[in-house]
C-alpha cells in the first residue's frame, strides 16, 4: 500500500487562457504566480502552485498527488504495474513543468489521469490573494467516476485512503485527519468534478456568495452545510463548466472511533440546511 500524503495541483485545460486567468484571480481570488508558454500558474497556499491553467481540450484533467519519498513513488509505480495499470515516468522537462523532482503518471478505472509527485516546489513567499476571498488553501477535490464502489477499491487498497462517509455510491476519502481529501461522484464520464479551496469562516462564504451575485457567476449550490464533514459550503461554475467550492469548518476524523456513515443521495445527504444542489453528480 502507498501513502499518498496530501493533494497537491490540478491541471485543467481551457480553450480560452485569458478568460480562465481572469476567473481564476478576479473571481476566486487565487494568486497569479507565473505564466510560462501556453500555461498559467495560481497559488492558494504555501505551494508552488496548486491550480494549473493551460491551453487544451477543456475536458484534459489531471489530479496530482504529493509522495514522501523516492522509494514510495518507485514501490507505487511497481504496485500499480501488478495491478494492471499503465504506468508512465515524467520525463525531465514534465517535471520542470510541474515543479516536481519526479512523478509518475497513471489512469485510474475511469480515466482520471492522476500524477504522483515527489519533491514537488514550495514556494519562499507567502501567499497574497487577488482578492479578499479568505482562502486558506486548496483541500480537496471532487472526481468523476463511472463505479464509485470500483473505484474506490483502488485509492483504498493500492493506496492509503479510509473512507469517512459514503453519499449514496459516493465515497468521501480522508487521507489525513481531514475528513475527505478525495470524492468520486457517479456520472459518465472521466476528470475533475470540482475544486475545493478552505476559507477562513462563514463570513467569507457569505462575502463571496454576494460577490459572486453581483459578478454575474452562477452559484449551483449552497450557502448549506455539509451533514458529513459539518462544513459550510459555497459551490459555483467557473470556465468550461469546472465547478469551484469553498468551504470552512471541515472536521477532522478520529480514526479509533470513527465508523464510516452512509448517507442519502438527496438533498439531504449533502445539506442538513435546506439547499438543494443544481451540480448533476450530485443529483439521482
Amino acid at each position: 500500500m502507498t501513502d499518498l500524503h496530501n493533494v497537491r495541483y490540478a491541471r485543467l485545460g481551457t480553450r480560452d487562457l485569458t478568460v480562465a486567468t481572469d476567473f481564476a484571480t478576479r473571481i476566486i481570488g487565487l494568486q497569479l504566480v507565473r505564466r510560462e508558454g501556453n500555461s498559467v500558474y495560481f497559488r492558494s497556499d504555501d505551494r508552488d502552485h496548486t491550480l494549473c491553467y493551460f491551453e487544451g481540450d477543456p475536458s484534459d484533467h489531471t489530479l496530482g498527488l504529493e509522495l514522501e519519498s523516492a522509494d514510495q513513488l518507485d514501490r507505487a509505480a511497481s504496485e500499480l504495474e501488478r495491478a494492471g495499470f499503465a504506468v508512465k515516468a515524467g520525463s525531465a522537462a514534465e517535471c520542470e513543468q510541474r515543479y516536481v523532482q519526479q512523478f509518475v503518471a497513471f489512469q485510474d478505472y475511469t480515466g482520471n489521469r492522476i500524477e504522483l509527485v515527489w519533491r514537488p516546489h514550495a514556494s519562499g513567499r507567502r501567499y497574497f490573494p487577488s482578492r479578499d476571498a479568505g482562502i486558506t488553501g486548496f483541500s480537496h477535490v471532487g472526481l468523476c467516476s463511472t463505479d464509485p464502489a470500483r473505484d474506490e477499491t483502488l485509492w483504498t487498497e493500492l493506496f492509503n485512503a479510509r473512507v469517512s462517509d459514503w453519499i449514496g455510491p459516493s465515497p468521501l476519502l480522508r487521507l489525513d485527519a481531514i475528513h475527505h481529501r478525495v470524492a468520486l461522484f457517479p456520472t459518465n464520464r472521466s476528470g475533475i468534478q470540482h475544486i475545493n479551496h478552505q476559507v477562513e469562516s462563514i463570513d467569507d462564504i457569505m462575502r463571496s456568495w454576494y460577490f459572486l451575485q453581483e459578478q454575474g457567476v452562477k452559484v449551483v449550490f449552497g450557502p448549506g452545510r455539509h451533514p458529513t464533514s459539518g462544513a459550510r459550503f459555497l459551490y459555483f461554475e467557473g470556465p468550461e463548466g469546472m465547478v469551484y467550492e469553498y468551504s470552512c469548518g471541515v472536521s477532522e476524523v478520529d480514526e479509533e472511533h470513527h465508523r464510516p456513515r452512509q448517507f442519502p443521495l438527496e438533498p439531504s445527504g449533502f445539506c442538513m440546511w435546506g439547499s438543494r444542489p443544481d451540480i448533476a453528480e450530485f443529483k439521482r
